[in-house]
């Protein structure tokens, strides 16, 4: 092509946590940026986030909270998580690359972080840190310092779900992220942000990815990259056409990716002779079922196990959410659970169930009960009959889970056995007996929050062909790369860490090549 629309230095595509970082480190490098989004808010998945937090070890917010963690403690403790089911070079430049981020951030006043203690999510892996602190979030902002961003940064949740209204105080967690990056990009006259703008193709001249074709207001429109592309555009959790063709359990109905993530991006790498990875997997965890049929992503569970369709119970109920969804998953395919496997749990607590971080608000109860989704008896026979499950089986599970509770030791599942399982018991065994009627059951389902296969990449976020070699001017990042930890999910902030960092190292090299 020789005749383009518009020409900057670097083309991000999408705007969750990567690609506002990506786009604020390029203009802050001096480069013209050019960020495109393909829906009508800013923030992706990121800003779904409750907490916004990143995995980054001993970054200056952590040593400002007086961490005393070491990066070879976390380096040991993320290598023996991940194994070498990825690059040991990709391990390493995200764990030593999160506290030099966050330093390089910090020197902007409008980008802030502060530790939201979180235990590591592998708690009896060497050098696990149970005291949460290797997780950091962004400060909240108030609205009121960005009035202009409130209608225009994507969620919360609730918003976008059950129509309720944008919060007039805060922004928190993912969207204090997003807005602060925002803010920041702002300061930048040479960075340009379009909504509605998604990404048809990559243009490709002479073996080097040279801009790209978008759509804007109906028409196509060619941006001329002179440094590069990059691809931050979110997983394809929300193309369930993609999600069978490479095999990801689950469907887009449940996962919490917003509905502009459909793999585009993605798709443009392929069409260039990208090579990928990881195809199959995706940030999972068990999905509580809402009237509207869609199962969303809970967890902090104060009560209540999980029985199959043998009303026996299969798993660890309060383990770390992507382990449990794993857990979750493996019994499907292998046909010993089915869907919708149950809560059971007393009346302590009243009818709704005891979870506590549901992230899509519940509705009425009324609503639940008329969908078939909660059901309530006065004896566990009743409540029994009324999922289909063996009552002889189901009373004999609560009995024996009753047995366990005062032992404070689950000697089937080993609920409790690790610090994350306690993290919503203040410290005790989180084993509640089943024993005050009614009892209740609640349908449940499996989430994900986002697929976290992509594009191979290498240490700077350069995408790779399938010879391994990297396809000059394409970088990507967060889940529109294959992820560095591969099949497991180390500690909480893994996927916005991932894709802030490798982000960041994109536009740092494409302001580094002349």
């Amino acid at each position: 092509m020789d005749n383009w629309n518009e020409v900057c230095d670097v083309l991000v595509v999408g705007s969750g946590g990567g690609g506002v970082t990506g786009a604020y480190t390029a203009a802050r490098e001096g480069l013209s940026v050019c960020l495109v989004e393909a829906t009508d808010k800013f923030g992706g998945t990121t800003a779904y986030s409750g907490g916004g937090g990143v995995w980054f070890p001993c970054n200056p917010a952590l040593k400002r909270a007086g961490t005393d963690d070491t990066i070879e403690d976390a380096l040991e403790y993320y290598h023996a998580v991940v194994g070498d089911r990825t690059p040991r070079e990709l391990q390493d430049a995200y764990v030593r690359g999160g506290a030099p981020l966050i330093e390089y951030l910090e020197r902007d006043e409008h980008l802030r972080f502060e530790m939201l203690p979180w235990p590591d999510y592998f708690g009896k892996a060497p050098k696990a840190r149970l005291d949460g602190q290797r997780h950091t979030m962004p400060t909240p902002l108030p609205v009121a310092e960005a009035p202009e961003l409130r209608e225009v940064v994507r969620g919360p949740l609730d918003t976008d779900r059950l129509g309720t209204p944008q919060p007039d105080d805060f922004f928190i967690g993912g969207r204090a992220l997003i807005a602060r990056f925002l803010k920041a990009i702002a300061q930048y006259p040479d960075a340009t942000l379009h909504l509605n703008t998604p990404l048809v193709e990559l243009v490709v001249k002479d073996g080097r990815v040279v801009g790209g074709i978008v759509e804007r207001e109906g028409e196509r429109v060619a941006i001329r990259a002179r440094k590069g592309v990059l691809l931050a555009a979110g997983g394809f959790e929300q193309n369930d056409e993609l999600r069978r063709q490479y095999g990801v359990p689950g469907g887009a109905r449940d996962t919490m990716g917003p509905r502009g993530n459909v793999g585009k991006a993605l798709q443009a790498g392929l069409a260039v002779g990208a090579d990928v990875d990881l195809m199959d997997q995706a940030w999972w965890s068990p999905g509580m079922t809402h009237p509207d049929g869609r199962s969303a992503f809970a967890l902090w569970f104060t009560g209540g196990i999980f029985v199959n369709q043998d009303g026996r119970r299969f798993v660890n109920e309060s383990a770390p959410y992507d382990r449990l969804g794993r857990d979750v998953i493996s019994q499907l395919q292998d046909g010993s659970v089915t869907l919708p496997y149950w809560m059971i749990y007393d009346d302590k607590e009243g009818e709704v169930p005891p979870v506590k971080a549901t992230n899509v608000s519940m509705v009425e109860p009324e609503k639940y009960v008329a969908a078939g989704l909660w059901h309530t008896a006065d004896t566990l026979e009743e409540l029994a009959e009324k999922i289909g499950v063996p009552a002889d089986n189901l009373v004999a599970t609560v009995r024996r889970f009753n047995e366990m509770v005062p032992k404070g030791v689950d000697e089937d599942f080993g609920r409790g056995d690790e610090a994350y399982d306690r993290a919503f018991s203040n410290g005790e065994p989180p084993l509640v007996a089943i024993d005050q009627g009614p009892f209740h059951a609640a349908a449940f389902g499996i989430s994900d929050l986002g697929t976290k296969g992509g594009l191979r990449t290498d240490t700077t976020a350069r995408v790779l062909d399938t010879a391994g070699n990297p396809i000059p001017g394409l970088y990507a990042a967060g889940n529109t790369m294959a992820a560095p930890s591969g099949t497991v999910y180390p500690g909480g902030g893994n996927p916005i860490g991932t894709s802030m960092l490798f982000s960041h190292l994109a536009a740092l090299d494409m302001a580094a090549r002349h």
